[in-house]
């Protein structure tokens, strides 16, 4: 997909649906802001954390957890009661940066060459970049490792972030433990010290600090609470006292670490004077993987919390993908301390914020999200205040009620599946798998199905979905494809997260996965900037570690060409020179051990050399 052009645009006036001006957005990538903080554009941050659920929040009712400047957060500003977001990671941020449904961008699920999001697409980095923010993120990026798809390929201009899709397992570097761990840089390994959500924070804090005097948009996505729940014990030993199962205590504290380094980036927004004209945004990505029921098991008196909702992660049930959010802009005229339960979703945070920034969009840019900001610059009913909910969707405010459809679905294999664990949404009901309908506002705990007794809406629903399932059918048979020999990003590092096959079992993403030399295999689907004679290194092992590849004979395919040589295994890799054309491609690898069993290398470097 090419990049929309860059030409004059209308820019919608703050606060409405039409009216405006035109701004040549070249200029406006020039200008830098001038005079008080009131009169420049807000600055903007969105914090979106890993794996917390609607539930682990004490605001949400949850009566153990500790989140005491994540409620304040929400009570000071607006609290939407009935936000979406995909039930699994990549699929959200795809959709969350671009305002479009995650399929639509090329990302359905984490792994298998289907987590990364096609270059062609505009992100809120790059589409405030060119209003003249800076833009910086920091933290989880999890929608590809090498060019031209990472976070500074696509619109940030400064990154910090792990690799892959989880701290220490493959793409990222192999060892990390969330202490003193090395990330990337703009793309380069650089070590760092702490905790890995304090870094984030840390980091995001020297941006801001350097980058006052102008306007700018910070993306603050942690690992935490995602899996591995490593954390100070001063975070877990509070809730094992009070009964929380170990596993559910662990995770509990990563959540109430990020919740303190929110604090500290209030507190020091306050201080630099950026507080009233930062919008800030608090959401997550998907539902709760350890707090919304004690699944495992473990000893405790704590089950868990889920705001009366069913299920978590992964789930097509409304426990899998209502999720917080919450936006905070003193200075904007958004009257805080309200609750709104208009039905939105993760589409809808770009072109709200877009609106709120007065940031064009760019022409022709088809958005499946709208703005908010009418719901937003709402007056509150009868000067109400938010109000903490307890369990399902809190009556709250209504704010702009609409018939709008929403939908949300969780695929995890090549190639999309109609149906497959789908939710389609409206602010009254609920169509799951397209056979059972819930009536949410009467039954926000999805236990009875109505789908005999509305078979209307049932019908109506499924309509709406095979309108928008026949939106998405085209980019199916779109492959997302992995730059080799750019000057962007030589030299190039394949690992086995990326690996394309029918089979996700056969995908090596996790370091036991690693130790163990699970018997997987794939091939990467490559585009070849330029022609050039190329080394390729295929190793079981990351560099910089000399240990053994494990294997007497190395194989390797790049389209029409074949490789193939014996091997010591000892050796650390198997090197390659081959000449490749440019253009799209595939690459592939063979590791065979001495009693004939064969794996695919889970490193592969690639470099041109001329």
């Amino acid at each position: 997909m090419r990049k929309a052009p860059r030409r004059w645009v209308r820019v919608v006036a703050l606060g409405t649906a039409c009216g405006g001006l035109f701004v040549n957005l070249e200029t406006a990538s020039n200008q830098r802001s001038t005079g008080s903080t009131a009169a420049r554009r807000p600055n903007v941050i969105v914090i979106i954390t890993d794996d917390q659920g609607y539930g682990d929040l004490g605001v949400h009712g949850n009566d153990v957890i500790r989140t005491p400047n994540l409620d304040g957060l929400a009570n000071q500003g607006v609290r939407f009661t009935d936000f979406h977001v995909d039930p699994t990671c990549s699929p959200t941020r795809s959709a969350l940066l671009t305002g479009r449904y995650s399929t639509r961008t090329g990302v359905w699920h984490t792994i298998m060459g289907r987590s990364l999001m096609a270059p062609g697409e505009r992100t809120v980095a790059e589409i405030f970049g060119q209003a003249g923010y800076r833009t910086a993120m920091f933290g989880k990026w999890h929608l590809g490792d090498n060019y031209p798809l990472r976070p500074h390929d696509q619109g940030f201009q400064e990154a910090l972030y792990h690799g892959g899709g989880v701290a220490g397992h493959v793409g990222d570097h192999l060892g990390n433990d969330l202490y003193d761990d090395t990330y990337f840089r703009n793309g380069v390994p650089e070590a760092v010290k702490g905790y890995t959500t304090d870094v984030w924070f840390d980091e995001a804090l020297k941006f801001i600090q350097r980058d006052r005097d102008r306007p700018f948009l910070v993306y603050l996505a942690t690992n935490a609470a995602h899996w591995p729940y490593y954390v100070d014990d001063k975070y877990v030993q509070p809730y094992l006292d009070a009964g929380v199962p170990p596993t559910m205590a662990r995770f509990y504290g990563m959540v109430t670490n990020v919740d303190g380094n929110v604090g500290r980036l209030t507190a020091r927004l306050r201080e630099m004077g950026l507080e009233e004209n930062t919008i800030l945004v608090f959401m997550t990505d998907n539902g709760s993987a350890e707090g919304w029921s004690n699944w495992r098991e473990e000893p405790g008196t704590w089950k868990g919390f889920n705001a009366g909702m069913r299920d978590g992660k992964g789930s097509e049930y409304d426990g899998g993908h209502r999720v917080p959010l919450f936006i905070r802009w003193p200075a904007g005229g958004i009257s805080g301390g309200r609750e709104i339960d208009q039905l939105s979703a993760h589409i809808d945070v770009l072109p709200t914020l877009a609106e709120l920034s007065g940031v064009a969009l760019p022409e022709g840019l088809k958005l499946d999200g709208m703005s908010l900001v009418p719901t937003l610059r709402a007056a509150p009913a009868n000067g109400s205040a938010s109000a903490r909910a307890t369990g399902g969707r809190p009556p709250g405010e209504s704010g702009a009620r609409t018939d709008r459809v929403l939908f949300v679905h969780s695929q995890r294999v090549d190639i999309p599946v109609k149906w497959r664990k789908a939710a389609v949404m409206t602010e009254r009901f609920r169509l799951i798998n397209g056979e059972q309908l819930y009536d949410i506002q009467a039954d926000p705990g999805q236990a009875v199905d109505v789908a005999s007794k509305y078979p209307d809406a049932v019908t109506d629903l499924r309509a709406s979905y095979d309108k928008w399932w026949a939106s998405l059918e085209p980019v199916f048979g779109d492959v997302v494809r992995i730059g080799i020999g750019a000057e962007q990003g030589d030299p190039s590092v394949l690992t086995s997260h990326d690996w394309r096959t029918s089979d996700e079992t056969q995908v090596v993403w996790n370091a036991n996965q690693v130790n163990s030399a699970h018997a997987g295999n794939g091939y990467w689907a490559i585009n070849v900037i330029r022609a050039g004679t190329y080394e390729i290194e295929l190793r079981r092992w990351p560099r910089p570690s000399r240990l053994g590849i494990d294997a007497q004979r190395a194989r390797l395919k790049i389209g029409e060409v074949e490789a193939e040589k014996a091997t010591s295994p000892f050796d650390p890799d198997a090197k390659f020179r081959v000449k490749l054309n440019a253009g799209p491609t595939t690459l592939q690898s063979w590791l065979t051990t001495r009693d004939g069993k064969s794996r695919g290398a889970y490193f592969v470097y690639v470099r041109r050399l001329e």
